[in-house]
């Protein structure tokens, strides 16, 4: 018998039920108002705490997120570690991908009715002592070198597999940054990182928030949100996955992959935790060399 706790197991005995067609709306007006005019939205206790185990678990047991991980050297040498896919399946993180939960609220706050599509996700993993920092930057000047047409109509959800902090390099946002539009993007070690003349202007004029997360915490924000991380010095490890959303009417006319103009196949949310998952191998993961942001497009030093 295994010695696993039962939260972690798959249960091959349960069928899945019917999936559903049509996400229901999550999000307040109120908080719909609140991601307008910050750029951002948190909502706490997001994923219960037997789906973070379960998905944390899964990160650190599946060899797949390991053997296929990235690793980017921020300005001073520390790495920065990531493991990116576009395909969401049929394993636990594809679940939770493809759950009500998370697609009901994209469909709430992007501008547009076409269908949600899934662009990507990545599991970051900032370990302790060596865990580099991320660069400001918006996620759009990564996605404009994909020759995404419109920013509005891509989001982001990050959800807390660990805690994040402080100490630990959480995630620091300049609050109603999204409305200055796309900011122009070199490269800052192999990042891609944000005009800081433009960033610190933002800083004179805008509200820096660090966003602390307990695990299970979850962080909605913009496609042009300045965002940047500290380098985790702590003795504590900062994991998080983030899924990344774009309307089928949005076309990238420099991405090879097509998940992002494929409508999300939603799940009820019980997926997570009841039905029976396959392993991250079958993902299709993103290479290094085949990054597009990490190639040079003649505007980066302008």
């Amino acid at each position: 018998m295994s010695n696993k706790p039962i939260l972690y197991r798959f249960f091959s005995n349960i069928k899945p039920t019917a999936k559903v067609n049509m996400p229901t709306e999550k999000l307040t007006p109120a908080q719909v108002a609140l991601y307008n005019q910050q750029g951002y939205l948190i909502i706490k206790n997001f994923c219960s705490a037997a789906e973070i185990n379960k998905l944390y678990q899964t990160a650190l047991d599946d060899n797949a997120m390991r053997n296929n991980a990235l690793d980017l050297n921020d300005q001073t040498g520390k790495k920065t570690r990531l493991s990116l896919w576009f395909t969401p399946g049929n394993d636990v993180f594809g679940y939770l991908t493809r759950s009500e939960k998370m697609v009901g609220p994209v469909k709430q706050l992007l501008d547009g009715d076409a269908p949600v599509c899934h662009f990507h996700s990545k599991l970051m993993q900032k370990e302790p002592k060596v865990g580099g920092a991320w660069e400001w930057h918006q996620d759009y000047g990564y996605w404009y070198k994909n020759q995404f047409m419109f920013p509005d109509e891509l989001i982001s959800i990050m959800v807390a597999l660990t805690e994040a902090n402080q100490q630990n390099g959480c995630l620091q946002v300049i609050k109603g940054s999204h409305k200055l539009g796309r900011v122009n993007h070199g490269f800052a070690g192999e990042q891609v990182g944000a005009d800081m003349t433009m960033v610190n202007n933002a800083l004179k004029t805008m509200d820096l928030v660090y966003v602390e997360l307990e695990p299970g915490d979850a962080l909605i924000f913009h496609s042009n949100l300045l965002h940047r991380s500290e380098a985790n010095l702590s003795d504590r490890p900062r994991w998080s996955i983030i899924s990344c959303y774009n309307l089928q009417s949005n076309l990238a006319y420099s991405e090879t992959s097509t998940s992002y103009k494929v409508p999300v196949d939603i799940v009820p949310d019980n997926a997570i935790l009841d039905w029976d998952a396959e392993s991250l191998s079958n993902a299709d993961f993103l290479k290094k060399e085949n990054d597009p942001a990490l190639k040079e497009t003649g505007w980066e030093g302008s």
